[in-house]
């Protein structure tokens, strides 16, 4: 068996973690990674959705980076079409949690 590439940075081999019964197990990053705490890509960027600074519900304009959110308009996490994402405020996040709000305010892009 070859060793794995580094799931952060996708370039080095990943780091040993230990050796069992003749066996090597490996973790998922490479040790640049761990020593430097780096943290995986998400997948909406991975897809190449840029994170907008107005909210697409409200129409907000954030000052600081974690005003805005990535949402998912249909509720899967896995589904990263660049239409199914949209970029929201937090007010307009606590609003869609704490009071039922239906998806169907943000439509999917066609």
């Amino acid at each position: 068996m070859t060793r794995p590439l580094c799931k952060v940075c996708n370039e080095k081999p990943a780091a040993v973690n230990y050796h069992r019964k003749g066996k090597t197990y490996y973790r998922s990053k490479c040790e640049n990674c761990l020593y430097h705490n780096k943290k995986s890509v998400p997948r909406w960027k991975k897809a190449g959705y840029a994170k907008k600074k107005v909210c697409d519900k409200c129409g907000f304009k954030s000052t600081l980076d974690n005003q805005i959110t990535v949402f998912f308009v249909d509720g899967n996490m896995n589904n990263v079409s660049i239409s199914n994402l949209k970029s929201v405020c937090a007010n307009c996040r606590i609003e869609i949690r704490h009071q039922g709000w239906r998806q169907g305010d943000l439509m999917v892009d066609h």
